[in-house]
């Protein structure tokens, strides 16, 4: 059987979506490349422990809402953690974090919860810092730029590269 990523996402404005969707691109490409895997792309409020289970590697993409991960994003890891817990321990994550100014505490906060499910950490987590910092702003469509977009794609080729090739 196949190795499997799975990416797990939410998103309001656009942002944390389009890091996903650049990650999913990047694994699917270094797929083909380095060899067999599957790859699933969940909004954070369908994915299931189930989900979780079925994956040897993660990049979860979330934005910063009020100095913390979103509230649908929280909500997908208080659904699944105890259902999964010490079930997939030593498996490979990534984050990504799309954030108005800062991001830190929303780092700091998955990347806790992902240290309690005992996952290891393959790349740094990313933030990235949109400067919305207005009510119109901060309620605006997104656009990530290129750059940032590139960061997440080398993001999901890490993922797929390693699982495919068992690195992981």
């Amino acid at each position: 059987m196949s190795p499997a990523l799975l990416i797990v996402w939410y998103s309001r404005t656009g942002g944390s979506r389009q890091l996903a969707e650049a990650a999913r691109a990047a694994a699917a490409k270094a797929a083909q490349d380095a060899g067999d895997l599957a790859i699933r792309c969940l909004p954070a409020q369908e994915a299931r422990a189930e989900d979780l289970l079925r994956a040897d590697g993660y990049i979860f993409a979330c934005p910063e809402n009020l100095a913390a991960i979103a509230g649908v994003m929280k909500a997908f890891f208080d659904r699944t953690y105890y259902e999964v817990l010490g079930q997939i321990e030593g498996r490979p994550y990534a984050a990504m974090i799309c954030a108005g100014s800062d991001g830190a505490n929303a780092k700091q906060q998955l990347e806790r919860i992902c240290t309690g499910w005992r996952l290891k950490r393959v790349a740094d987590t990313i933030i990235v810092n949109v400067a919305a910092q207005t009510r119109e702003e901060i309620l605006a469509d997104k656009t990530i730029a290129e750059a940032e977009l590139s960061r997440a794609r080398e993001i999901g080729a890490t993922l797929a590269a390693g699982l495919a090739m068992g690195v992981f």
